[in-house]
């Protein structure tokens, strides 16, 4: 489990092609850090670590991962959020974040730290304003909600510490609805079954 606090950037080095899985080498400060089979979010996506040389981690992605994230647009040089797993005994600074990616979602607009996504409308019951959203692994307050987009409203730290920095319109980006919403929607409709 995560909460969306994002604890550094990692680098793209490496995007190695195979017929079953992707894997990414990437490099941070933190990579030295890691251990094999640690969990590991990068981009709001739960990866685990299969190897650690110096200043690099690598991570595998199946297919499954690959058609839900923006990681199939992935290409060495581009940068990741990085956060690992939260400890039991550690402060929960954002929000449930399971590192399970929902969909992607597109950037429409961005100005004056306001920034606007679009969804697949099929997520439109699980966003409420003033409710938390993970974008790319960062913890974020819904700001407003109209048909097939919404906002949000970023400081600027949130805005230098994280990718937010090199966003640009149309960029893809990861998104994970609130772990409740989610739960609720399922047992409103089992009980209306």
């Amino acid at each position: 489990m995560f909460t969306g606090i994002i604890e550094a950037i990692g680098e793209i080095v490496e995007v190695i092609e195979g017929s079953e899985v992707i894997e990414l080498r990437v490099r941070s400060e933190l990579s030295s850090t890691f251990f094999i089979n640690q969990s590991v979010a990068h981009n709001g996506v739960c990866l685990t670590v299969v190897d650690v040389a110096d200043d690099i981690h690598t991570v595998q992605l199946v297919r499954e991962t690959l058609s839900r994230s923006n990681f199939n647009k992935i290409n060495a040089g581009d940068k990741v959020n990085l956060e690992r797993s939260m400890p039991v005994d550690g402060r929960f600074e954002g929000h449930i974040v399971q590192g399970h990616v929902d969909a992607t979602g597109q950037c429409q607009y961005i100005k004056d730290g306001i920034l606007v996504f679009s969804f697949p409308e099929a997520y439109a019951n699980l966003l409420v304003e003033k409710g938390s959203v993970c974008i790319n692994g960062v913890s974020l307050t819904v700001a407003s909600i109209a048909a097939n987009s919404f906002s949000i409203a970023l400081i600027p730290h949130t805005f230098e510490k994280t990718t937010f920095v090199n966003l640009k319109e149309g960029d893809f980006v990861n998104l994970e609805f609130d772990i409740l919403a989610k739960y609720f929607t399922r047992m409103l409709a089992i009980k209306n079954q």
